[in-house]
């Protein structure tokens, strides 16, 4: 029974068109969800939204016209810990990839077993999220146990995390014994600009070379409606300057818990082309080598 107090969120654009610029082969889009149907994956009855269906199918259409050839599926908070839909995804690849190299990022509990990690390793996950905006996430003493259990496996530590509302974050995640991924530029809404304390924080954790940053989500921290986003162009900017050897691109498809109207993906895309300036070598630096270091493709 669907509990009316939870909103549900609009389905993505089913016609995403072509980027205007090609992707360099290899392209990763590192950050994407799969939800539903919600009888077979029940969503976590403390969660702040219901997702639209978005299935394996209806993605993997999306990264043939966008032209990726390499893909990250992230835990969404709707589940909890059920990683079941990335986990059967990620299973299916195995024996279907359908031309795209697959890596996941889950959410566990301080409890999970080493055989379960080291299944999860098996299946192609590489990181643990940690979700400081939507319900259904670990917290902060969680995620430094498990920082600890994952380093002998190589993984990191991924957050959605809005950096201006949390107490120090550059400071907790250079404790960390293993590298951090910060989703979506830091969730910085656009209009505190790049000279924000905590985004020049999180500038300088780049430099220092344990923390990546996802050029994900302007539609989250806009104060637009569609593309071009120009008042987040400083806060991509000043990423790109600081470090690009440590950034990676993500979709963040299906695009859940945002306004109407819904951005094409082709839309989002070419925003990306925008921030590099059409720069081809920093196409192939952020869509293919970074993601390949980051997730391990090459060693696959």
């Amino acid at each position: 029974m669907m509990n009316h107090d939870i909103p549900v969120c609009a389905a993505p654009d089913p016609n995403p068109r072509p980027p205007r610029r090609p992707l360099p082969a290899g392209s990763c889009d590192s950050h994407a969800h799969l939800f539903g149907p919600a009888d077979r994956y029940p969503y976590h009855p403390d969660r702040n939204y219901t997702p639209p269906d978005a299935s394996r199918e209806s993605y993997l259409h999306l990264l043939r016209t966008l032209g990726f050839q390499r893909a990250v599926l992230v835990q969404p908070s709707v589940y909890g810990t059920d990683n079941s839909r990335m986990v059967d995804a990620l299973t299916l690849a195995q024996d279907d990839p359908a031309g795209i190299a697959w890596r996941g990022v889950a959410v566990l509990d301080a409890g999970a077993s080493d055989a379960e990690l080291e299944r999860l390793h098996a299946l192609g996950v590489r990181g643990v999220r940690m979700n400081l905006v939507f319900r259904g996430g670990i917290d902060t003493a969680t995620a430094t146990t498990l920082a600890e259990r994952i380093a002998p496996l190589g993984w990191h530590l991924q957050f959605l995390v809005d950096i201006s509302r949390f107490d120090d974050f550059a400071g907790f995640a250079s404790r960390l014994p293993v590298p951090s991924v910060v989703d979506h530029m830091g969730h910085l809404p656009a209009a505190l600009g790049p000279a924000h304390p905590a985004f020049a924080d999180l500038l300088a954790l780049l430099r220092e070379g344990r923390t990546w940053v996802k050029l994900s989500g302007p539609n989250r921290i806009t104060a637009g409606k569609l593309p071009p986003f120009h008042d987040v162009d400083p806060l991509a900017g000043a990423l790109i300057d600081a470090a690009p050897q440590r950034l990676v691109f993500g979709t963040d498809w299906p695009h859940v818990q945002l306004p109407t109207p819904m951005p094409n993906d082709g839309d989002l895309m070419d925003e990306f082309f925008r921030w590099i300036d059409n720069d081809d070598g920093l196409a192939e630096q952020i869509l293919v080598a970074n993601p390949a270091r980051l997730y391990g493709f090459e060693s696959r």
